[in-house]
């Protein structure tokens, strides 16, 4: 999707390569909130500019959605001292999660250019949220009223959702996607993401609209079958391990997971990981 898709009175959202990420507008009297940044600063930058051209009105709030890179490595373009000097606000734990992950990675990413082609990582400075969230937080953006929802540990121990209640539209970051299964990222939790999943839905009603952070529009009945198959994930890693199994042959049990193979590795590594922690002694 190359333009602004309007997905509700004052919602809009748009899909940006690389990574076919969610970029949504919400609009206000005051401004508007953008959510996510993109993945490096020219791409926040770039955006800027598409937000100026199609909204003709200041960015006065950024909301990210999880701390990953391909969501917040953009954040520097539109915080204090930029020409947007607008508040960043996010999940509180993003400026931890950025040194235990996003800033090693960075690191990585420098010492061996070869590993990302094309990529500007010289230029980024980690700009973590100017406006920690710890709690619901409502936001008024001027005859608009968005919600701002931190959630438990799932996709990352970073995930916020944005809640338009008038509109019925839910922004949700990486804990859903659509045009790709579910990523097992940096600092994921397996084991919980797909409880945090279903109490989300059951909050949803069959016709509101929910934003992946990747991919299309979905709705709740969308977000209850990815629950439902992270759980079906879940319950076959804490079977394997109750059962003695490594890893590996966890994985090789089962010829019908929900998910790509590839994409479960390390998913399995870290929950192996966290029920070691938690098995009792013996």
């Amino acid at each position: 999707m190359a333009e602004w898709h309007r997905v509700a009175p004052g919602i809009h959202q748009r899909r940006y390569d690389p990574f076919d990420i969610s970029i949504v507008v919400i609009e206000g009297d005051g401004g508007v909130l953008l959510v996510d940044t993109r993945a490096e600063p020219g791409e926040g930058e770039a955006l800027r500019d598409d937000v100026r051209a199609r909204f003709d009105r200041p960015v006065r709030w950024v909301v990210n959605t999880h701390a990953h890179f391909d969501h917040t490595f953009g954040n520097q373009a539109f915080g204090p001292g930029t020409s947007a000097d607008a508040s960043i606000h996010g999940h509180e734990n993003i400026a931890t999660h950025f040194a235990e992950h996003e800033g090693p990675r960075l690191a990585a990413w420098r010492a061996d250019p070869t590993r990302e082609p094309g990529r500007h990582w010289h230029d980024v400075r980690l700009t973590a949220p100017t406006h920690p969230v710890g709690t619901p937080t409502t936001l008024d953006l001027g005859g608009r009223i968005v919600e701002l929802l931190p959630q438990p540990p799932a996709h990352t121990d970073t995930d916020l959702v944005v809640f338009a209640p008038a509109e019925r539209v839910w922004i949700v970051g990486d804990l859903v996607e659509e045009s790709g299964p579910p990523m097992y990222g940096s600092g994921s939790f397996p084991l919980e993401w797909p409880g945090v999943l279903a109490a989300l839905a059951d909050g949803m009603a069959p016709g509101d609209l929910v934003i992946p952070g990747h991919g299309r529009v979905v709705d709740r009945a969308f977000v209850v079958r990815q629950a439902r198959d992270l759980q079906l994930v879940a319950d076959r890693f804490r079977a394997a391990h109750d059962d003695g199994l490594t890893a590996a042959e966890a994985l090789a049990r089962h010829h019908d997971w929900p998910i790509p193979l590839d994409f479960l590795v390390s998913a399995v590594e870290r929950a192996y990981t966290q029920l070691d922690q938690t098995s009792p002694s013996t």
